[in-house]
């Protein structure tokens, strides 16, 4: 079995700036990368592991550990393989290199991983680059929570609280908490310095690229919250983006309120409110108008993304508590039912580091750094119910 670099390996030294390619290690200059390949096996196994080489035009000696057990090896000038020796191995497992010394240009050029087995083995890996599986596999798996909606209600506000445990905020995280059938509203780590709350709204012309949604079909934007950014997105559907630029902080809850409500003319209305932490005061992000959308609140969810795929291999975790609806007629309902469910590399089981669920009064998201779980997609959870109904003056709001 061959395990491919390209969707399952990672540079994860922050003092270097190689990195795998979808063709696995190209480059290997520096004695400050480490690589690290990610692979699980369902059961144990007695296998046999190898590193086949793209001929090796130097002398080199790396530092390679299988699971911690580190040994030193000695490559020369013309060797087409590294073999690692006879192990048995279960659920994840990580092999890491790091050079020490080399007479060419290159440490080593390696493609993929050998696992050589008697037994018929079970892995969860990225196979191949197949619909840009690669570029998906490296982020991790999208886990989400469905909220369950009473029925024969009809919904116009959704109310959420979320948190970021300290230490769970790496780059490249999008923690959503108030998603509808069509757009979501959450905040981002968007880089050492940045962080951003933010809401879109897809278009209902299906398309990557903004630029050709006809004009009748072209997200409006009806009221901009103060300092707020406007623009378009594409590249996983297309539509209208706002986003505040705002220093969240993990281990802070925060608040955010959001409704959408049909203007009576084929078209529907969808604006989202961030409470401010420091102040309690409610911030307009924007309001959106979607032509030819006919609904109230459906679909509600709360998801935890990876949008860096370098940063595929660091765990996040995301808290969401106290969750309530608003019918049309003012009415508040606590929400307390959820339903896990995940993307296409969950689904497939490419990767298999994800979880969620209920944890005390609050139900939790996890994913990303190969750790080991066995939560089921399509589980559905019921918390505690303690926060109190929200409060919440809606004429007042800006």
């Amino acid at each position: 079995m061959s395990i491919p670099l390209g969707g399952n390996a990672f540079q994860i030294s922050p003092n270097s700036e190689e990195e795998i390619t979808d063709k696995g290690i190209e480059n290997w200059n520096s004695k400050n990368t480490v690589f690290a390949i990610y692979f699980s096996l369902q059961a144990t196994q007695a296998v046999q592991l190898a590193l086949p080489l793209i001929k090796q035009t130097g002398n080199s000696t790396l530092s390679i550990s299988v699971n911690g057990t580190v040994k030193e090896y000695n490559l020369k000038a013309g060797d087409r393989e590294i073999e690692l020796g006879n192990t048995k191995l279960q659920g994840y497992n990580v092999i890491k290199l790091q050079g020490i010394r080399k007479s060419g240009s290159d440490f080593a050029r390696i493609k993929e991983l050998q696992i050589r087995h008697k037994d018929p083995i079970k892995v969860n890996y990225v196979p191949d680059n197949k619909d840009d599986n690669f570029h998906f596999g490296r982020r991790g798996p999208s886990v989400h929570l469905g909220y369950e909606f009473p029925e024969n209600t009809t919904i116009k506000w959704f109310y959420n609280e979320l948190t970021v445990p300290e230490g769970d905020d790496p780059i490249g995280s999008y923690y959503m908490a108030n998603g509808f059938g069509e757009g979501y509203f959450g905040m981002q780590r968007n880089s050492a310095t940045e962080r951003k709350i933010l809401f879109s709204v897809w278009s209902p012309f299906e398309t990557d690229d903004p630029k050709t949604i006809p004009e009748a079909q072209r997200i409006r934007l009806l009221k901009k919250g103060k300092d707020a950014h406007i623009g378009e997105f594409g590249a996983e559907g297309s539509g209208g983006q706002s986003y505040l630029v705002y220093p969240w902080k993990p281990g802070t809850v925060y608040k955010f309120l959001n409704s959408v409500e049909p203007d009576g003319k084929g078209n529907t209305i969808y604006t989202a409110y961030f409470m401010e932490a420091n102040t309690g005061q409610w911030l307009l992000i924007a309001s959106f108008l979607r032509p030819q959308t006919n609904t109230w609140y459906q679909n509600a969810h709360s998801f935890l993304e990876i949008f860096e795929p370098a940063n595929g291999y660091v765990t996040r975790k995301l808290c969401l508590n106290n969750q309530w609806a608003c019918d049309t007629k003012g009415r508040w309902i606590a929400l307390s039912k959820a339903k896990l469910t995940g993307d296409n590399n969950a689904e497939r089981r490419f990767r298999v580091d994800f979880d969620g669920g209920v944890e005390g009064d609050h139900f939790f998201l996890k994913n990303g750094g190969f750790f080991n779980a066995d939560t089921k997609l399509n589980t559905k959870f019921t918390r505690i119910s303690k926060g109190g109904m929200p409060k919440i003056d809606f004429s007042k709001l800006p």
